[in-house]
């Protein structure tokens, strides 16, 4: 027997011009408005539980906050703070939300920053409230698409000198090969609202950074959800980030049209609106493709479990750290020009240096939450952080399911989760991550287990 319920909602969440933008290690103030950020909310309901699931245009909004978030809306609305899913899209043109290292920030950005904080979490206490006064009867089913070519690309390659670069430069003669394969499956979950609008939810694993610059955008992902909205009458689009933390939209050998509209970044990558409206195009296509033979199941249950992985910290050697604590004064004193590396490489370094100085005492161990929304006998596990595609693969294998959507920057954004092979490899991502090499393979073991309880419970 079908129990389901649902209903959603969407505000507008976009910040203060001259607000500090988020993705970089370089200073970049909002200019202007490329697009509306928005956050939109699916309130799920079933044999008397309710949960919330949240999806935010932002590069990514740490635990902390999160779970302050979940508090206040605990207090206006009932829903219990455990039962709630936020998940953020990683737009690298959306606002800062909390200080970092990333750059020197002074007294006005900081202001900014902290007066946007404020207004997101009233903001998405709003949109709670709406999703759980639209409340209907709700048909769900599911499907998996396949991304088209030339949308996304494993971003850390081999080179014929045998070193590993995350980005190399376009048409570099060094780059060999990517490393690794991409997961082209498009998880598609469609809810049929009685009366009112559907909602689909999309999961793919790749980075929301196609766009960069001084514009405020939602990226591939808003784009991708205005196509579907305006191709499907009545229905409204929710993008979740899949395991995406190895996983860009730069193909480093263009050929054909692979150049039109985009620019390379001083990052070596493939960026400009042009490039995250055909992102945002392509796979929409793909849910247009599947979204009338989604397979109708009911939903007797909904459930939502959380399991606490206990992560050893990436602490520096001693002897690191001095030139660490050089290149982070360069950094900050806006005098990258000191240090003898450019483009990507420039950033790794820089990364690196600061993961370095920031862990220089520790702690020791980091303890990060995954949560796991269950609804019917499909299941979405959020993951706090950017874990690499072999992460997501690996947890789609559990036994038991219909269907599996790992979602990155979920209830967290607490840095990269790269495999054990990333660390004896090099690149950026295993640099600069927080965490010692195994924590991929610790998320693994965390999530499958996670899905054994919650089946079970």
């Amino acid at each position: 027997m079908n129990l389901l319920k649902t209903g959603y909602a969407k505000v507008n969440i976009n910040p203060r011009l001259d607000t500090p933008i988020y993705g970089y290690f370089v200073p970049r103030y909002a200019k202007g408005f490329l697009d509306d950020l928005e956050a939109a909310a699916l309130a799920l309901s079933c044999g008397g539980k309710t949960i919330l699931v949240m999806t935010v245009d932002h590069g990514g909004i740490i635990a902390e906050y999160i779970a302050e978030y979940c508090r206040a809306i605990e207090k206006a609305t009932g829903v219990a703070k455990e039962d709630i899913m936020i998940s953020a899209s990683h737009t690298h043109t959306g606002p800062y939300i909390v200080p970092d290292d990333m750059f020197d920030l002074n007294e006005q950005d900081i202001a900014l920053i902290t007066e946007y904080k404020k207004f997101l979490g009233e903001r998405l206490v709003d949109v709670a409230k709406l999703a759980l006064a639209d409340m209907r009867p709700t048909k769900m089913g599911y499907i998996v698409g396949w991304a088209p070519e030339r949308v996304a690309y494993i971003r850390r390659y081999k080179m014929k000198d045998g070193s590993t670069m995350t980005c190399p430069p376009i048409n570099d003669p060094n780059i060999d090969h990517p490393i690794g394969e991409l997961d082209q499956r498009v998880n598609v979950l469609r809810f049929d609202r009685e009366g009112t609008e559907s909602v689909v939810f999309v999961n793919y694993g790749l980075h929301v950074d196609t766009i960069g610059g001084e514009l405020i955008s939602s990226d591939w992902a808003g784009w991708l959800r205005r196509t579907v909205e305006k191709a499907l009458d009545g229905t409204k689009c929710m993008v979740f980030a899949g395991a995406q933390g190895d996983v860009g939209s730069t193909h480093v050998n263009p050929e054909g049209g692979d150049m039109n509209d985009t620019e390379i970044s001083f990052d070596n990558e493939m960026k400009s609106p042009g490039k995250a409206r055909f992102v945002g195009r392509a796979l929409a296509g793909t849910v247009l493709q599947v979204y009338d033979k989604v397979h109708y199941v009911d939903v007797d249950k909904v459930n939502v479990l959380h399991r606490v992985a206990m992560i050893p910290s990436n602490m520096p050697k001693a002897e690191d750290l001095p030139l660490a604590r050089q290149y982070k004064e360069w950094h900050e004193a806006g005098r990258d020009d000191k240090i003898p590396y450019e483009a990507m490489e420039l950033t790794t370094v820089v990364a690196e240096a600061l993961r370095m100085c920031r862990l220089e005492n520790g702690p020791e161990f980091f303890e990060r939450d995954i949560i796991g929304v269950q609804i019917g006998n499909v299941v979405m596990v959020g993951i706090p952080g950017e874990p690499f595609t072999d992460v997501g693969v690996a947890i789609k294998k559990a036994e038991g399911w219909s269907m599996i959507m790992p979602c990155a920057l979920t209830n967290g954004n607490e840095g990269y989760y790269p495999m054990q092979s990333a660390y004896d490899e090099g690149g950026y991502e295993s640099r600069s991550s927080n965490y010692k090499a195994g924590v991929a393979e610790k998320f693994i073991e965390e999530g499958k287990a996670l899905l054994d309880a919650l089946r079970n419970a």
